[in-house]
């Protein structure tokens, strides 16, 4: 079966692109890089040709607001438009768990692609995932305040890119859902515990501080803002296993 990845080679699409082909599908890496882009179109329509499934992993170059919500929706309707030319089967995209719960930019932008998904003639499953361990540093970073990192008091349940491909890579090859499937990792804890045991694993000597006044990227959130409010698959990768294999591959 012929599977597209759109951002194929990125953190997640390339995991997702090999656990397809080690299952012995046809698999195409697009990405800008290899001629085929969801802003202009280019190499869109010869892609499509034949393919069964996409996989939209397709990221912005830009978290602006403005620039965010024009690049989701502009590649949204291109490949939506190339997929139904195609007649493809399953369009498989990947979102963020309470994206409709939260307010900044960036989620404003992914729920605005989920309801072009949804809106459309393609069958579709929209994987909403919880954040990725791979960016813990990142988070804490943006969170800094002198030399203590501020974070709101609210649960966080972080889950490992390896995860997030496999589950991707199974949704794909399994019917559509018409609807959204959400994916966590295995540990629910408070924010500044998850960040302080980060920080601690990685020789980071800064305070971990939990703030009522802290937000989110820029955004306002409150106790479950970040995590799955019902049924979720789980990962298999908890922190710690996350942390060893970090530092074995590094």
């Amino acid at each position: 079966m012929k599977i597209v990845v759109i951002g194929g080679t990125g953190l997640i699409g390339s995991k997702t692109v090999a656990i397809l082909r080690q299952g012995g599908h046809e698999v195409v890496a697009a990405s800008p890089k290899s001629g085929v882009n969801t802003i202009t179109g280019e190499g869109l329509t010869e892609a499509m040709t034949g393919t069964k499934v996409v996989i939209d992993l397709a990221n912005s170059p830009s978290f602006e607001d403005k620039a965010v919500l024009e690049f989701f929706e502009t590649s949204g309707r291109n490949l939506l438009t190339a997929e139904a030319a195609a007649n493809v089967r399953h369009h498989v995209a990947l979102s963020i768990v309470a994206t409709d719960r939260t307010d900044n930019g960036y989620f404003r932008a992914k729920v605005a692609q989920e309801k072009l998904i949804e809106t459309s003639s393609i069958p579709y499953t929209i994987v909403r995932a919880t954040q990725f361990m791979e960016f813990l540093g990142g988070i804490a970073d943006s969170s800094v305040d002198g030399n203590k990192v501020r974070l709101p008091p609210i649960l966080f349940q972080p889950i490992a890119s390896d995860d997030v491909a496999a589950m991707v890579a199974d949704v794909a090859l399994a019917p559509p859902r018409g609807g959204i499937v959400e994916i966590a990792g295995p540990e629910r804890a408070p924010f500044n515990e998850v960040i302080a045991r980060y920080l601690k694993a990685v020789g980071d000597a800064r305070e971990v501080v939990s703030d009522p006044e802290a937000g989110y990227w820029g955004g306002r959130v409150s106790e479950n803002s970040l995590v799955p409010l019902g049924e979720a698959r789980l990962g298999r990768i908890g922190l710690d296993e996350w942390l060893r294999r970090s530092k074995a591959a590094a």
